[in-house]
Formats: structure tokens, C-alpha cells, sequence
């Protein structure tokens, strides 16, 4: 068995384009590379019958380049943040809420996280409030690694114990959190919201 310890993620914020200084630009990179596709069939078949094949080639990939820019753009609310993963690399976590552009090839993010907390929510219909349940919103289903950063309460099941004389006592607890670091929420724990309810029993 390996012996090497598990490494601890810490949380390193980034910053990334502003999503509308980015907007034109990259409608601008679709519109003109459409046009000069445009322009490169039109004018090289009035001069020599075929298209100028230097633009042409220029055009479609100023256009596979502008699609593949607008995969780009994401928003946050306030109390959001969003995890950068690029090809299974940890770049960094983005806080600031609003409007932003950052690399294309940022990850989505797991789609097992949609089935758990889907999973989890139907769980704690049939259970009601036997068992300890957050409130708040469950993990977003979305995507793009986006984790909440909002306050959450867990009410925490009853529990029997006895105290110094052997009396029975029942005893509850209602725990408030909040994810202070990103990195570690999102790797080195499977499920926080789980890791929190069973850590808090």
C-alpha cells in the first residue's frame, strides 16, 4: 500500500476577465470571421472562379475559435464561487461576484453531484425529520463548479444519553456553516454537505 500522505488543497483566488469587456470582443471574432467568409467566396470567385483560400482557412478558424470563446462566460451570485479545473488541474477559485470570462476548457464540473443531491433530497422526503437535514439550497446541479458560499443550518437528529446519575437525556444540535475553503470542499471531501452531517453527529 502506498504510504504517501494525502495532500490537503488550499484555496489560491484568480482573477479573470471581465465578462463584458470580453462580450464585444468575442461577438466582434464571430461577425467578422463570418463575414470574411463570406467576403473570401464572394471575391475569389469573381477574380479567379474559386475562393481566396488564405482567408477562407483565416475565417473558419477566427469562427471555431469565437464558439469555442463563448463556452467561456459564467456568472456568480453573491456568496458564490467557482472552482477552475483545467484537464484535471486545480488553477485556482473565483470569488468576486458578477459577469466573467475566463478559459473555455475550465471544466464543468462532475455530473454525479445533480444525482446525489437529487438522491439526497428524495432521501429526506421519505425520512421528514427523523434524520439530520440541512436547509438551504442543496449542491448546484448546473455545473461549472460552482460552490455556494452562504450560510446553512443543520438540524441534528435527536440523540439518547445518560447522564452521571444513568437518567436518560435526549439531546440535539443545530449546527450553522458555511464553506470557508473551495479547494478543500471540492477535493478533499466526496460530499461536504454529507461530510458535515456526519462529522456533526
Amino acid at each position: 500500500m502506498n504510504a504517501a500522505a494525502n495532500t490537503c488543497h488550499r484555496e489560491r483566488a484568480v482573477k479573470v476577465l471581465n465578462g463584458w469587456v470580453m462580450l464585444p470582443i468575442v461577438l466582434g471574432l464571430v461577425i467578422g470571421s463570418l463575414a470574411l467568409f463570406i467576403y473570401s467566396i464572394a471575391a475569389g470567385i469573381e477574380d479567379g472562379g474559386h475562393p481566396i483560400w488564405s482567408l477562407l482557412v483565416a475565417a473558419l478558424l477566427g469562427e471555431l475559435t469565437g464558439i469555442v470563446s463563448l463556452c467561456g462566460f459564467f456568472t456568480l451570485q453573491p456568496n458564490e464561487a467557482r472552482v477552475l479545473v483545467l484537464f484535471g488541474a486545480y488553477r485556482g477559485t473565483v470569488r468576486e461576484s458578477g459577469f466573467h470570462w475566463g478559459n473555455p476548457f475550465y471544466t464543468n464540473g462532475p455530473r454525479q453531484f445533480g444525482a446525489m443531491a437529487q438522491m439526497a433530497a428524495a432521501e429526506m422526503g421519505k425520512s421528514g425529520a427523523g434524520r439530520g437535514s440541512s436547509s438551504g439550497p442543496l449542491r448546484k446541479t448546473s455545473g461549472r463548479n460552482k460552490i455556494s458560499l452562504r450560510a446553512r443550518t443543520l438540524n441534528g437528529e435527536k440523540l439518547k444519553v445518560n447522564d452521571k446519575r444513568g437518567n436518560p437525556i435526549e439531546i440535539a444540535a443545530v449546527v450553522v456553516w458555511r464553506v470557508r475553503d473551495t479547494a478543500q470542499a471540492a477535493f478533499d471531501v466526496d460530499d461536504y454537505d454529507k461530510y458535515v452531517e456526519m462529522q456533526s453527529e
